[in-house]
Formats: structure tokens, C-alpha cells, sequence
């Protein structure tokens, strides 16, 4: 009876001891995969640009850098894009990006002011543009010159606001 016994701790022990083992290798393996499950999904942006516009491809750069996905197009109406997304003439630059979402983004906007928007868009929004193409700004870089500029909150109606003014050198 005491054999027994002794048996059956003893194949309790090694069940155990295998079990722990095969949680362990489980456990290796599932930490293989965390950062595979952990990665941010990659927000992807329809970018209309000029075909021959090297500013808009450093851009595009710059913001693939962030994580961001970026599928081009060419319009041979570039303006009326433009229009017909809402951004009008005073705040209209090289390059208009759109998320899935719906939300524009005009012009050379840093990716993180970008991702900021994203994550916590205000009411009334249609998106945010920098108009013209300042020095120093993302992909009209120029050594260290940077001028200062303002990011402009768009929003539906045609009104805006400062969403972030960026400070010059």
C-alpha cells in the first residue's frame, strides 16, 4: 500500500514538473509573439500631391517615420481637391493628406501634431493645415534655419483657430 502511495507522488511529481516545463515553453513562446500583438496598427492616409513635388516625398517620409501609412495620388486637380475637402486658398500648401477617418491635414504638419489630433479630434473639426511651406518645417528642412509658423485647427463652416503655434530659431 505505501509502494503505492509512493508511486503515485512520484507520478504526480513528474506530471507536475512537466506541466510547469510545457507552461514554460508556452510562455516563451507567447512572449516570441507580445510584440507582435503589442504593435500599433499603422494609420494609413490618402496623400494628393503633385507627381513632381520633392517637398510633399520628405514629407511623406517624415510621417512614415511616425508610423504613419501613406497612399499617393497624383490629381490632375490638384485645387479642386483641395475645395472640395474644404480647405480654402489661405490655408492651402503643396500637399493635403486624408485619414480613414475623413479628417484633412494641409500641408507640411509635424507627424506628431498629427497623431495628437488623431487621437482626441476636437468638435467641429475637419482637420488641420500649416498654409504655405515654412523653413524648418517637416520636409522644408534647411539646415537650422526654422521660421515660426502656426498650425490652424479647421473647422466645419470655414472657421479656425491656433492648434499650435511653432516657434522659429
Amino acid at each position: 500500500m505505501e509502494l503505492k502511495l509512493r508511486t503515485k507522488r512520484w507520478l504526480l511529481a513528474i506530471t507536475l514538473l512537466v506541466s510547469v516545463s510545457a507552461c514554460a515553453d508556452d510562455a516563451r513562446l507567447a512572449n516570441k509573439s507580445a510584440p507582435e500583438a503589442l504593435s500599433v496598427e499603422k494609420i494609413s492616409m490618402d496623400v494628393y500631391k503633385s507627381r513632381t513635388c520633392g517637398c510633399c516625398e520628405k514629407w511623406i517620409d517624415h510621417i512614415e517615420d511616425f508610423g504613419f501609412e501613406a497612399s499617393l495620388h497624383h490629381p490632375t486637380d490638384l485645387n479642386k481637391v483641395k475645395s472640395d475637402l474644404g480647405i480654402t486658398p489661405r490655408y492651402q500648401s503643396c500637399h493635403t493628406a486624408v485619414s480613414k477617418d475623413g479628417y484633412v491635414f494641409e500641408g507640411h504638419i509635424p507627424a506628431n501634431m498629427i497623431q495628437r489630433f488623431l487621437a482626441n479630434p476636437p468638435q467641429n473639426a475637419i482637420g488641420l493645415a500649416v498654409p504655405g511651406m515654412p523653413a524648418g518645417s517637416p520636409g522644408m528642412e534647411m539646415g537650422d534655419r526654422k521660421q515660426a509658423y502656426n498650425i490652424f485647427l479647421l473647422k466645419k463652416g470655414g472657421g479656425d483657430e491656433i492648434y499650435e503655434q511653432i516657434e522659429g530659431s
